[in-house]
Parts: C-alpha cells; structure tokens; sequence
C-alpha cells in the first residue's frame, strides 16, 4: 500500500531553520508588537473556508511562541471536524468539550508538548450535537478567562468562518483574530466575506497569513499543509467540487 503524503506538518518543531520556521518566528514577532497597545493573550485562528491551512498555522504558530520562553496553550475549538489531536499525537478523549460541559476540572485534559515544555495541547474533546451553544457560553467566556491567568498566549485553533458561526462567537471573546488564506485558491470575494464576518461582530483583526506560498531558491518548497476531506458531510463535498468546476 502507497503511503500518504503528509499534509500537516509542525515545521517549527522538525525543522526549525527552514524558511516556513523562520516565517512563523515573523509572525510571532508581529503578534509581540501588536501588544504595545493592549495585552493581546488570546488569539482565534479561522480561515474563510476549508482546505486553507489554519489548524497547520495555529500548531506552527503555538511552537514558535512557545520557543521564545512564552506559556503557550493551544486549544482545538473545532468542535465539528477536530484536527489538533491527530496533529500532535494524542488521545481526544478528554477535551474541551468535556470542560465546558462539567465533567471534567483542572488540568486533566491538558497534554504535554514532547520536547516543548512551554506547550500544552487541549483537543476538542467528543463531538457535541451544539457546537455553537457551547462555544458562546457564559461558561466558555469565564473558561478562556481562567485560561488567560495560567498562560501567556492562547491559541485557538477554530472552523472556517465562511461556513458557521463558530468562529465569529470565538472571535467576541478573544483578544485578537488572525485569518488564514490560500495562495492561489482562497478567492478575493471570499476573503472579504470573511473580514465582513469578523467586522460584523467587532473582532480585532490581527493580520492576514498567506498559506500554501511556493518559494524558490536552493530547492522548490510546495506545502500543501492541510485539508479537510469532507468537512461537514458528503453533500458539502459536492458543492465544494461543483463550485470548483465553475469558477
């Protein structure tokens, strides 16, 4: 059997001198200046739509903060179509999810980073029937609060926010919002639907992350880092594919 081309990569971790590691160390500095003016310690990661890389640019991100001495906790807040825990190697039986519902308390979900002691992962947790409700709960605003006295930086790795409304919740309740965007895929129209989103709730826009950039010099670097297949259900898929075809 052929095996997988790896789509999701913690480059900040398996190479930290390539050029996509020294990119995120860019972007951390940025995220450091944008402080100046207001303590920024939670920051929602969404993309306009699928397939454009936002869960690989939150891990990437959540290491190369980690790396400078920062505490740093990544949160999977996709509650739908969960990635992080695949990410980074461990179990998601315990979860955000399980927090926000009662069942669980302290530290217990929280995992440890191999070889990142600044880094812990907190995975979504079991796929709840009300995503939304959950993530603009009273409880989770008073969760992040909690959050934001043990840690540095928060990362929240969230859905695209062109197809719920996840997003937009999670973006009320943190301190700032980075949008990811495809090179060469993620279409004008469609980003600026996002940003209308995110204007439309009064989130601060940190910046936008170009994702997926060929870049040339000594070797050809195409990282295709992250899809989703089948984000929510087949018939998602299809129109996805149609919408493709007519453009």
């Amino acid at each position: 059997m052929a095996r997988k081309k790896r789509t999701e990569r913690l480059f900040s971790l398996e190479d930290p001198k390539s050029i996509v590691s020294e990119a995120f160390r860019t972007l951390r500095t940025n995220i450091q200046y944008a402080n100046i003016d207001k303590d920024i310690k939670s920051i929602t990661v969404t993309s306009p739509s699928q397939r454009e890389g936002k869960s690989t640019v939150s891990a990437n991100l959540a290491f190369s903060l980690a790396e400078s001495g920062k505490k740093t906790l990544i949160v999977d807040c996709d509650m739908r179509k969960p990635r992080l825990h695949k990410l980074f190697g461990v179990t998601n039986l315990d979860g955000l999810t399980r927090y926000l519902m009662g069942e669980i308390e302290g530290e217990e979900g929280f995992k440890k980073v191999k070889g990142v002691s600044s880094l812990d992962v907190l995975t979504s947790g079991p796929i709840p029937p009300n995503p939304a409700e959950l993530l603009g709960s009273n409880r989770m605003k008073e969760f992040l609060e909690s959050l934001e006295e043990s840690y540095d930086y928060i990362i929240l790795d969230s859905p695209p926010i062109g197809l719920v409304t996840d997003s937009a919740i999670i973006s009320t309740i943190s301190d700032g919002t980075i949008l990811v965007l495809e090179v060469g895929q993620t279409q004008t129209e469609v980003a600026n639907h996002a940003t209308e989103l995110l204007n439309q709730v009064n989130a601060k826009i940190l910046g936008v992350v170009l994702n997926k950039i060929p870049v040339k010099g000594n070797q050809y670097y195409n990282y295709k880092y992250y899809q989703y297949n089948q984000y929510y259900g087949e018939e998602l898929d299809r129109r996805d594919r149609k919408k493709r075809r007519n453009r």
